[in-house]
């Protein structure tokens, strides 16, 4: 089992939210209105680890190892929300999530394939991971600066720790693991050829909702986070390289062969189904 390992490591580096956020460093000179909307909007999305993690247990039901890893998983990313919601409380308390904006993103997703969501949620932390440290980089007032980029270590771990479960998959399931992972990973890091940013939280997860069924089709401002991203903290094509380099980097780890850019990884894919 990989959970008493896992608890062990992250237990280890969790951070406390009244020691490790430096909150008394706070100066209101350089919050924007702009910049706290957008805070209240990542509060919210983070709050949708909680029907992610309905949808992590209903769907990996036959791997109690995995669904034990997700009680650490939850409670860190619901912490995320937390935290946001704190700094609001503390310093723009008008801007705080209502209960029911939060409880608008808890809504069930389809049953998927779990190699598939393993893959996709590990590029989704590896994605989050980037983004979160180009908020950092972007806002100036000194104790989000602070938050985002502990945020972010917490997504790379997390990162990490799916790394663990998808290379215990390839153990136990062989080809079938590396086709999952493959698919998902061309996907995930074609993103700069989409219209749209490829995250979990932006993806369809429910046909009977269509068209309002990804967490940000659900938020106040559904058109927030392609603003954000563009406009705001300018989440470039240099940063979406790091981002498919990292996947690309990962996958080359766990299928043991070298992939340069997703067109070989897509080679690497066919190979596989035509193999099967």
């Amino acid at each position: 089992m990989l959970y008493p390992e896992l608890f062990k490591q992250l237990e280890a580096v969790r951070w406390d939210m009244e020691k490790d956020i430096p909150w008394t460093l706070f100066d209101p000179s350089k919050l924007s209105d702009e910049q706290a909307q957008t805070i209240k909007m990542n509060a919210i999305t983070e709050w949708a680890a909680l029907p992610a993690t309905e949808m992590f247990l209903r769907d990996n039901r036959d791997d109690s190892d995995f669904s034990a890893f997700i009680s650490i998983w939850f409670f860190e990313e619901q912490k995320h929300s937390l935290v946001l919601m704190e700094y609001l409380q503390r310093f723009r308390p008008d801007l705080v999530p209502t209960e029911q904006e939060l409880h608008q993103v808890r809504f069930e997703f389809d049953p998927a394939p779990a190699l598939d969501t393993l893959m996709l949620h590990f590029c989704g932390e590896i994605r989050l991971n980037h983004w979160y440290r180009r908020a950092s980089e972007w806002h100036s007032e000194p104790v989000i600066k602070r938050i985002y980029s502990t945020l972010s270590q917490d997504e790379a771990r997390h990162g990490g720790a799916y790394l663990r479960y998808m290379k215990r998959a390839i153990q136990n399931f062989g080809d079938e693991a590396k086709s999952a992972f493959a698919k998902v990973g061309v996907l995930m890091a074609s993103a700069r050829r989409t219209a749209q940013a490829m995250h979990p939280t932006n993806l369809h997860v429910n046909k009977a909702l269509f068209p309002n069924d990804t967490v940000q089709s659900r938020l106040p401002n559904p058109e927030w986070l392609a603003h954000w991203l563009d406009t705001q903290i300018k989440f470039d094509t240099s940063w979406e390289n790091k981002v498919v380099e990292r996947i690309l980097h990962n996958m080359s780890l766990l299928m043991e062969r070298s992939f340069k850019n997703v067109q070989e990884l897509n080679r690497y894919r066919k190979e596989l189904n035509a193999a099967s």
